[in-house]
């Protein structure tokens, strides 16, 4: 018979110890909350999403963490650069249209995500590794909070009685499984293979930028090429599962055929040691039909993920700590708060602006406008802006109306 423990309460448990669940526990002992952090795993854990956008230090600063990151000697990153059939484009995120930092890291997410989770610790959160969440039964805990059934690393369960709770499960997508708020999403069903590899690169890269590079024959498959320190880098293509089943063998045996297609990236990693092997991931993209509930918020990647292609999921993780933290900040003080205003429809307006760059990305126009001879400095500045992570800037006219701006350039871009 399993073992349960005796209940204890907590003012806010938090599930998942990713970048969202350490950010949003770091901001919220700042506040004087007690919380208490569920992760399934063991720190440090393999994760992919390395490239992060400078709009994310502004989030690490506001939690106290940009001193553990800036020390920890990850990959300068300054910007994001494209290759198709040959032809380069890059941008600098030091040159947007909005105000705020232009540099950030590329990181091996393994030690990015331990340090944070290291550092909201520091600041008094308590961190259960290899803790599972079972079950949460909303609104049958003490004072009408959530009743969390969770399971210790030596099989004995516990209940847990928390008066919030913010899901950072990511991908593990707790409470929505549970309470059933998954919805299709709208993209095509797309899958990853990728790898670290030591990548001998010599010359011609510019390691201070991620490289984005598309297939010769099909614009809706891609690759990333993400430069670490000391020589290595993040490996992986990107494509519908159909382009992906056409080529048999391992995972890294897959991944090198496709690359193999692509001249300029094999030409690159010509000297490459492919020591790691890599991995497959399938069917990432999610949706939920709300972002909050009586009693619990989704984060990050358990409320919403789009598509790798801009770097965009750390960025959004953080956004939706800080809001949340922030709702919960007049929520313990008494105030009423309206969860929708305050944080669903703030998050989802960055998220929709991300959204219509990655459809517009796949369908090819978006790539007419990055790769166009000529380019209006202006214009160039507010991609660059989105691409950095400043998606919610409603100053920068491609973030206040960006489907309707982005197809006037596609069609100023596309030849008669």
């Amino acid at each position: 018979m399993t073992e349960t423990i005796n209940n204890e309460s907590v003012e806010i448990l938090i599930v998942g110890a990713g970048p969202a669940g350490s950010v949003a526990a770091a901001l919220l002992r700042q506040q004087g909350r007690q919380v208490l952090v569920i992760e399934r795993e063991q720190f440090p854990r393999f994760s992919i999403g390395e490239s992060l956008l400078p709009q994310s230090m502004a989030y690490l600063e506001q939690a106290g963490m940009l001193r553990a990151v800036v020390e920890a000697g990850f990959q300068f990153k300054n910007g994001a650069a494209f290759m198709r059939d040959g032809c380069y484009t890059d941008f600098d995120f030091r040159d947007k249209y909005t105000d705020g930092w232009g540099t950030t890291y590329q990181v091996q997410r393994a030690d990015f995500d331990h340090i944070l989770a290291r550092e909201a610790e520091r600041f008094g959160a308590e961190v259960r590794y290899r803790h599972e969440v079972l079950d949460i039964a909303l609104g049958q805990g003490a004072n009408g909070g959530a009743r969390v059934s969770v399971k210790a690393p030596d099989g004995a369960q516990y209940v847990v009685d928390a008066g919030f709770i913010l899901d950072a499960s990511g991908f593990g997508r707790i409470l929505p499984r549970l309470l059933k708020l998954e919805t299709p999403s709208n993209f095509p069903v797309r899958g990853a293979i990728f790898t670290h590899v030591q990548d001998g690169i010599r010359s011609g890269f510019d390691r201070n930028k991620i490289r984005v590079t598309v297939h010769p024959k099909h614009c809706n498959v891609w690759f990333w090429t993400i430069p670490f320190a000391a020589g290595r880098c993040s490996l992986g293509v990107v494509a519908e599962t159909s382009f992906l089943d056409r080529y048999q063998g391992t995972p890294t045996e897959r991944l090198r055929a496709i690359v193999a297609e692509e001249p300029s990236l094999s030409g690159l990693l010509a000297n490459a040691d492919w020591d790691t092997p890599a991995r497959q991931i399938v069917g990432y993209s999610a949706n939920v039909d709300k972002l909050w509930g009586q009693g619990y918020a989704l984060l990050g990647n358990a409320g919403e993920f789009l598509d790798p292609v801009f770097s965009s999921g750390v960025t959004i993780a953080f956004k939706s700590a800080s809001l949340a933290a922030a709702a919960l900040e007049r929520q313990f003080k008494g105030e009423q708060v309206d969860w929708q205003a305050d944080y669903g429809v703030p998050l989802r307006r960055g998220v929709d602006t991300f959204r219509a760059f990655v459809e517009s990305w796949y369908a090819g126009g978006f790539q007419k406008i990055i790769f166009h001879e000529q380019k209006q400095p202006d214009v160039k500045r507010m991609i660059s802006s989105i691409l950095a992570g400043y998606a919610w800037d409603q100053n920068n006219p491609l973030v206040k109306e960006t489907s309707r701006r982005l197809a006037a350039l596609e069609a100023l871009c596309t030849p008669a």
